[in-house]
């Protein structure tokens, strides 16, 4: 895999999520979808978890499309999150056992947020948030999802800004590893490691530091959430620390749009 060269053949979306996660469509209809739209090479990257990848690639086979094995790896440097993009990854024993651990988490994790929407009066369970997950991880969307549907809060975005983000009334920590562990672990899988979406860590002297201390393939420049000035940014800085620039549309439902990130 060359990530250099799919980037300049252009018709990508590095950046994926499916229902193996947090996503809305399927793997298959992803890549169906992807294949409508004009593109050759995607990735899927659903958080902590390869179980979509293998549906993916298949789907790929009969529509024409592309599909690198991804993922994407939730880390935490000096308090900040920090998603790691893992490129080209194969399944390995250690791979499986650190995702399944973070997986385990994320359950872990979304009982005492579940516990916490209860102690405020909002009734929630895990059959509720079930219905928006199906049988993929549990993530902080399917709960704000939940909440919306039984009706406590009238949008989406107002459950995140008022109860889930950090700080807030229901925020819990989630099991993390530390961004050389991600690295690491990514690379000893046979991938190219990528810092995800860096204008979300919304300081770049700590996307800085980030690139100078761990040993990075790639910086993701181009994100829907990017603007201009943003991706001329990571493009000088992907320069000075010879890093491989990607992108991608962080695509989950259709309010984002898949293949438009520039």
């Amino acid at each position: 895999m060359d990530l250099d060269n799919i980037i300049k053949q252009g018709h990508f979306d590095l950046h994926i999520h499916s229902t193996a996660s947090d996503g809305v469509y399927t793997p298959e209809e992803l890549v169906k979808k992807a294949a409508k739209s004009g593109l050759k090479t995607i990735s899927i990257t659903d958080h902590d978890t390869l179980a979509g990848i293998e549906e993916a690639k298949k789907a790929g086979k009969r529509y024409g499309v592309r599909v690198i094995p991804g993922v994407e790896l939730s880390t935490k440097y000096k308090g900040k999150s920090i998603d790691i993009l893992g490129y080209n990854v194969s399944t390995c024993g250690e791979l499986t056992e650190t995702l399944t651990k973070l997986r385990e988490g994320r359950y872990e994790r979304a009982l005492r947020i579940i516990a916490q929407f209860n102690e405020l009066g909002m009734p929630l369970t895990l059959d509720d948030v079930k219905k928006f997950s199906q049988d993929g991880v549990i993530g902080r969307p399917h709960i704000a999802r939940a909440v919306v549907h039984k009706g406590y809060v009238s949008d989406y975005q107002e459950v995140f800004d008022h109860y889930l983000a950090d700080g807030k009334p229901c925020a819990v920590n989630k099991v993390t590893l530390s961004p050389q562990q991600g690295i690491d672990l990514i690379h000893r899988a046979g991938g190219k490691a990528v810092l995800a979406h860096p204008v979300f860590i919304g300081n770049d002297e700590l996307v800085r530091e980030l690139l100078h201390l761990f040993n990075f393939d790639g910086i993701e420049v181009w994100h829907r959430e990017h603007r201009t000035e943003d991706q001329r940014r990571y493009q000088n800085m992907a320069h000075e620390f010879k890093l491989v620039m990607t992108g991608g549309s962080d695509f989950h439902h259709d309010q984002h749009h898949l293949g438009q990130f520039r």
